[in-house]
């Protein structure tokens, strides 16, 4: 992960945290009876669960499409070196029969030589 995505997904993370805890010091600190108190606290908690929720699956989603994406670009890579590879064999083989060939025409000459001596 780049250093600039963590420092992203670390704020997104402070954030949420600084609003629960700014949610429970208001709350704490407000002049309500003890049942506001209690539901004040849970519809904030339940906000904050709703916003961390959303949050991790934005994370979630977009994890999801790096991880396509790298996919995507590793198949690239990967084909890529398959078709080099298929070149060096070709060129290779090429090589392969220059050799035989050239073998071939020496074995002759030297042949050519010998018979010429007996």
């Amino acid at each position: 992960m780049s250093e600039q995505k963590k420092k992203g997904s670390k704020f997104a993370l402070g954030a949420i945290f600084g609003a629960i805890a700014g949610t429970i010091a208001g709350l704490v600190m407000a002049p309500k009876s003890g049942e506001e108190t209690r539901k004040d606290i849970k519809e904030g908690s339940d906000k904050a669960l709703k916003e961390a929720k959303e949050a991790g699956e934005k994370l979630l989603k977009r994890g999801k499409e790096k991880t396509e994406e790298l996919g995507k670009e590793a198949e690239k890579i990967a084909k890529k070196v398959a078709d080099k590879g298929e070149e060096v064999k070709k060129e290779a083989e090429k090589t392969a029969k220059k050799v035989a060939d050239k073998g071939e025409e020496v074995k002759k000459e030297v042949k050519k030589k010998i018979d010429k001596k007996n």
